[in-house]
């Protein structure tokens, strides 16, 4: 029987559903856009829209990788983040959600200065600076990454959403000192890898499997790239600018230690949107603050 591209839809979100996918109707709704080439935006159509064999095939192989375990955003080739669409492969961690608040604060943040200058370190798919970029015209960003895939993607990322003018990628390891004349920035921000040795034998097989590793290892206790930051790239923020990092849900008292030994001040916790100590910030002294 010749099948819509609706009744592709409901197969697959009835096999989502029944594999306890926690959201069966998008998994099964970007899916279907995808291989039968659909505009998902417009599904009241799909129901009109006829397929032949190999597209329900198709599909349905997709969704056997899917289940198995693959991500759906590799097999898609791209992920919504911030309201923004971006490229991501197996170079790059899948923006994720609970970086929202973070990006959030970062544009916040900009839009309080002149021309900002940001620098996002372990920028992976370049989904915080370019997003900061994009909803602030006059910010000028420098992201970095020791991953050249990364940096490729990153650099795609920014010229397909229109702001490459105002957007440099750079090849480094934060891990060591950074690259000589750099300048000052307004905002250093960073989502760094952060699993500790044994939370890298729990990850689901879904991000063990298929995600990059060295994005995701942060040390034996997870902490290793905040402190390289702090210590090594801290002196790259002007007088009173902000520091803001991500970490693993119980690492934010671990992180506000490290920002308080190489004196950042005005130092704060803020909770991601499932109410997770998720993002701790600080401030640079300013040159006529009193030391402590």
């Amino acid at each position: 029987m010749t099948k819509t591209i609706n009744d592709v839809y409901m197969e697959l979100y009835h096999r989502f559903k029944e594999a306890d996918d926690p959201q069966p109707s998008l998994a099964a709704r970007e899916l279907t856009a995808y291989a039968c080439k659909a505009d998902k935006a417009h599904t009241a159509d799909w129901g009109h829209a006829y397929l032949d064999d190999a597209t329900v095939d198709y599909a349905h192989l997709l969704c056997d990788r899917c289940l198995d375990g693959e991500p759906l955003a590799y097999l898609l080739g791209e992920w919504d983040f911030y309201g923004l669409t971006f490229q991501v492969d197996k170079n790059v961690l899948i923006p994720r959600s609970d970086t929202e608040p973070l990006c959030e604060m970062v544009i916040a943040q900009a839009k309080k200065k002149v021309s900002p200058r940001i620098l996002d370190l372990c920028c992976g798919s370049g989904c915080i600076g370019i997003a900061a970029a994009y909803h602030v015209e006059d910010a000028r960003v420098v992201a970095v990454d020791n991953s050249e895939g990364a940096l490729r993607i990153t650099r795609e990322n920014a010229r397909r959403l229109g702001v490459q003018s105002r957007f440099v990628a750079l090849s480094a390891d934060v891990r060591l000192r950074p690259p000589g004349n750099m300048g000052q920035f307004d905002i250093l921000v960073s989502n760094p890898p952060y699993v500790t040795r044994a939370e890298m034998h729990q990850l689901d097989k879904s991000v063990y499997n298929y995600e990059p590793h060295e994005a995701l290892y942060g040390g034996v206790d997870g902490l290793d790239f905040y402190r390289a930051i702090c210590a090594n790239w801290g002196s790259l923020l002007a007088p009173g600018g902000m520091l803001m990092f991500e970490c693993g849900w119980q690492q934010s008292s671990d992180v506000v230690a490290i920002l308080e030994e190489n004196r950042f001040i005005d130092i704060g916790v803020t909770e991601d949107l499932s109410g997770v100590p998720r993002i701790v910030y600080g401030r640079n002294i300013e040159i006529n603050d009193p030391l402590e």
